[in-house]
């Protein structure tokens, strides 16, 4: 923690989450918001569905591998010049986008735009680390994942309303516009948080013994599964919605939206009630409760399904309480994951989403596919990918029992 941290930020600490909720948001923001203009683009620029799935593709591999190095740099040059290189690459980025006049032209851009956007959501965890105290810290990145969880919700209704009045270029012109004030507000508000004491030389060997000190460190490896894994017990029913809303539960695509109110329900909520019990409850406690209600409620689902015909009258429910018990343990988490190695924050920061989009990445291309056209099936891996998270987080536990063993109680 940084030992200036009350002079830094003198406003109230709900503000601080609101900066960084926002900057976190731009990742998902930039995916969800062009998806509705999918058929425009590609009969615009003459595309092919293979092609504009490049584009996501595009997107996801260039945040997943810059995720490696946001964090690892911001612990050498400080926080706020990332953000701020980092915004300014995704505005000029979106421009590009905007700009595009064929195809390939936009997949760069859009590889781009990924390259840039991981800054926001890796360099803001450190952030919190290095302002506030684990009780408080915990408070923060529950408020954070609050407002987070806000972004599937409006992104794709923005997208597409721009889209049907304006045309798909409006979509880009308006992620442009997004980064110019994220710019401009994290330009005047966001301080430096990386006290001078606790930079790392930026030299290449000294990165390398970093990635190799996390890398081999079981505890962290572990923990990073522990959230990561599960998450995509709940994600695989995003990337399935078309087969599993349309043709298993029979919505129409104007009904959608009940699924990801009900989703994103549970993420507030559970972020919610992890703020709540910070000082109260071990951290420990916390994940050991959100992952008996994941275990719970997906073993239901399993039977549910294995034993009735999906119905929409309760197949939602229980990917929404699934999300909630997820949210509930994730700050937790992500702030034992920040405090395993203090001085490589923002690298232990960058690891961990490199791990978690890896595993989102996997489960989009390989696992989705294979079983979104059964409710059987989706319930299966649903389980089984909360269940290494589960193993992880037990194997964990019974090799460094002390972790998350203390209650810090929040100052006042």
């Amino acid at each position: 923690m940084n030992p200036d941290a009350q002079q830094l930020w003198r406003a109230p600490r709900w503000a601080l989450a609101v900066l960084l909720a926002v900057l976190g948001m731009l990742g998902p923001f930039s995916i969800d918001t062009y998806i509705p203009a999918f058929s425009g683009i590609a009969q615009s620029l003459g595309a092919t569905p293979v092609q504009m799935q490049q584009t996501l593709s595009a997107y996801l591999f260039g945040f997943a591998f810059m995720s490696l190095f946001h964090g690892a740099i911001s612990d050498s040059v400080g926080r706020r010049p990332v953000v701020l290189w980092g915004l300014a690459a995704f505005t000029l980025a979106s421009m590009g986008c905007a700009l595009s006049q064929s195809i390939g032209q936009l997949v760069f851009f859009r590889a781009v735009q990924g390259l840039t956007t991981g800054a926001g959501i890796v360099v803001s965890r450190a952030v919190v680390r290095d302002m506030f105290a684990p009780a408080q810290a915990q408070k923060v990145m529950s408020q954070i994942t609050i407002y987070f969880g806000v972004a599937p919700a409006i992104a794709p209704i923005i997208g597409g309303t721009l889209f049907v009045h304006l045309g798909w270029h409006s979509v880009f012109w308006f992620l442009t516009a997004v980064g110019v004030l994220l710019w401009v507000a994290n330009y005047k508000l966001l301080p430096e948080t990386l006290h001078l004491t606790q930079r790392q030389p930026l030299k290449v060997s000294n990165l390398l013994q970093g990635y190799w000190q996390l890398g081999l460190d079981p505890r962290f490896l572990l923990l990073a599964l522990a959230s990561g894994v599960p998450f995509n017990g709940m994600f695989l029913y995003v990337l399935s919605a078309p087969a599993f809303l349309g043709g298993i539960l029979g919505l129409a695509p104007t009904q959608f939206f009940w699924f990801f109110v009900l989703t994103i329900s549970g993420i507030m909520g559970g972020a919610w009630v992890s703020g709540r019990m910070a000082g109260k409850l071990a951290p420990k406690q916390q994940i050991k409760y959100g992952l008996l209600i994941m275990l719970l409620i997906a073993s239901l689902n399993l039977v549910a399904n294995w034993l009735f015909k999906a119905h929409v009258a309760w197949s939602l429910f229980p990917i929404a309480i699934f999300a909630f018990g997820w949210a509930m343990m994730v700050p937790v988490i992500t702030l034992l994951v920040l405090d395993l190695h203090p001085e490589r924050r923002g690298m232990a920061s960058s690891l961990q989403a490199f791990i978690a989009s890896s595993a989102n990445g996997l489960v989009a291309g390989l696992i989705a596919p294979l079983v979104m056209h059964s409710a059987v099936s989706l319930a299966v891996a649903s389980l089984s990918m909360m269940c290494v998270g589960l193993f992880a987080w037990l194997y964990l536990h019974r090799r460094w029992p002390d972790i998350g063993r203390v209650v810090e109680h929040p100052a006042h």
